[in-house]
């Protein structure tokens, strides 16, 4: 969205840079009527003359009402700094969105930024193990159909909770280190215990996953494409023999 207050001023300057235009050709064909129309009489040049005037004239006063009228309205406050940031990195983000990758880019960006706003806590490893472990399940959700798909939605809804534990862990990692044998220690040690075990049952979830993809993939008999490169090379084998007996001269029979 466009700044309000530079979208009233920059409008304010084009009518007034279209009021003067008008002026400046108001007053050039008003002079040239003025002094044509008693050198050369009246005519129907003298009408077109100052007809063109005339039209000049009046537009050139509706410019300047507008300007006016414009004017005489308040200007939109200034925008604040935060939020113009924030509205230009909307726009940024939504123009990276629209290229071909600007969606994985984006992904990768935000899960960098996380990772790094979590360096230093008990949380960093775990979130960089769930990490490696999402997408490991990401690149196995495509083939994780029919009685797979419940387990998928269960990871999904396991991840955001299991996000939201970690920046919770590192929350209060941060809140306990203000004052010594802070009372959050033990709370602390609970949450980052609990964050492990979430972390761990994924990765176990993720396995599962790779297995169920694995069995699914699995035929019962050799694949087809192996079968038909076995009798082509067989194929070849017996032509390859077939030339080598027409070439080897026939040999006379013994008496």
């Amino acid at each position: 969205m466009a700044d309000e207050r530079a979208r009233h001023f920059r409008r304010l300057r084009r009518l007034r840079n279209s009021a003067r235009r008008w002026s400046v050709l108001a007053g050039g064909l008003g002079g040239a009527a003025a002094v044509l129309t008693p050198y050369a009489g009246l005519g129907l040049p003298d009408a077109a003359w100052a007809g063109a005037a005339g039209s000049a004239i009046a537009i050139a006063a509706w410019r300047w009402a507008d300007h006016r009228a414009l004017a005489a309205v308040p200007a939109p406050p200034a925008l604040d700094p935060a939020e113009a940031a924030a509205r230009s990195r909307a726009r940024l983000v939504a123009a990276v969105e629209r290229l071909p990758v600007g969606p994985g880019v984006l992904a990768e960006v935000r899960r960098v930024r996380s990772r790094m706003a979590l360096r230093g806590t008990a949380a960093a490893e775990p979130w960089a193990r769930l990490d490696r472990a999402a997408l490991t399940l990401a690149g196995l959700a495509g083939r994780l159909t029919g009685l797979a798909e419940p387990a998928v939605r269960e990871a999904a809804e396991a991840d955001r909770s299991l996000r939201e534990l970690a920046n919770r862990v590192a929350g209060v990692e941060r809140a306990a280190k203000l004052t010594p044998q802070s009372p959050l220690d033990e709370v602390h040690a609970t949450l980052v215990a609990q964050l492990e075990d979430g972390v761990a049952a994924y990765e176990r979830l993720v396995v599962a996953a790779a297995g169920y993809v694995a069995e699914d993939a699995r035929p019962d008999t050799a694949h087809p494409a192996a079968a038909r490169l076995t009798e082509a090379t067989d194929l070849l084998h017996g032509v390859a023999s077939a030339l080598a007996e027409l070439r080897t001269p026939l040999r006379a029979p013994q008496p």
